[in-house]
């Protein structure tokens, strides 16, 4: 985005977006949300990008957002990476998971449950893992084990 189509105006959808930008469980919208907010250069969105750049836990998101207020001129936080996995828990979750679910069910069954369950884990680690999230989950899958 260059300097030339950035306004200096809250757009008039502005809450709905700083909802967007905030929604864990949902990386696309998040995603749409940095890239509409880029074309306006005011304190509250480059706040909100600077936010997200630092904290956001998929990495296109906080790509775009650090590119968006590259674009506008603006100081770019360094990203504080989470203390091993992205989401606190994530194993005991997956074995919750594994555990309400009948013996003989099938990793699929399992990535159904998961989305149902807990879509902002499922929805997080698939943005993030991108083309390698069926492995992960499957390698996760397999390693838990519940003792029923």
């Amino acid at each position: 985005m260059t300097n030339e189509k950035q306004t200096v105006e809250l757009p008039e959808n502005f809450n709905e977006l700083k909802k967007s930008i905030n929604r864990t469980a949902n990386w696309e919208e998040r995603l749409a949300a940095v890239q509409e907010l880029s074309a306006y250069k005011t304190d509250e969105t480059i706040k909100m990008l600077q936010y997200t750049a630092k904290a956001d836990l998929v990495t296109k998101v906080r790509d775009a957002a650090a590119k968006a207020l590259q674009s506008m001129g603006a100081s770019v936080p360094a990203y504080e990476a989470p203390k091993g996995e992205l989401i606190k828990d994530v194993k005991k979750v997956f074995l919750r998971t594994k555990k309400s679910l009948p013996a003989d069910h099938t990793v699929e069954d399992f990535k159904v449950k998961l989305s149902k369950m807990r879509s902002d884990i499922y929805n997080t680690y698939e943005g993030e893992m991108g083309a390698n999230f069926d492995k992960w989950i499957e390698d996760m899958w397999t390693n838990t084990i519940t003792r029923k």
